[in-house]
């Protein structure tokens, strides 16, 4: 488990200095993912609390945390231009599960467009969010 996790984290595209701010951390993430991704940027992950610009986000989102479009707008707000979005969902069958057409929608809506989706970690999928464009 801990080397599909290794490989997984770096599939994410995250780099040496940069600063990834986690939302949605709860005692149900993958460490081991989180561990490899602290490994690959060089340092901690900044929680939600960090004010200053970043260079990714990684959202762990399950089915009952809320409304994802007000997330996704949210996590937006110090991400500078280009930064990496990575949405983290827990897998079909698994609680907390969140469908494919409801990111969609949410992304949608957020001003960003769903694109690659794989499984990341044994209990979680990754869908990348992109920004929808220059004209936003």
């Amino acid at each position: 488990m801990g080397k599909q996790a290794d490989s997984q984290a770096a599939r994410l595209g995250f780099e040496q200095g940069q600063v990834v701010q986690e939302f949605g951390w709860d005692d149900d993430v993958d460490d081991a993912l989180r561990t490899e991704l602290e490994e690959i940027v060089g340092g901690e992950l900044v929680d939600e609390d960090y004010d200053d610009v970043t260079d990714g986000v990684v959202l762990w989102w399950r089915e009952d945390d809320g409304d994802l479009t007000d997330m996704l707008v949210d996590v937006q707000t110090v991400l500078d231009d280009g930064g990496l979005i990575w949405l983290l969902t827990r897998k079909p069958g698994r609680a907390g599960h969140v469908g494919h057409n409801e990111i969609q929608e949410a992304a949608t809506t957020a001003g960003l467009h769903a694109t690659s989706t794989f499984a990341v970690a044994e209990d979680w999928s990754a869908t990348k969010l992109d920004n929808r464009g220059r004209g936003r």
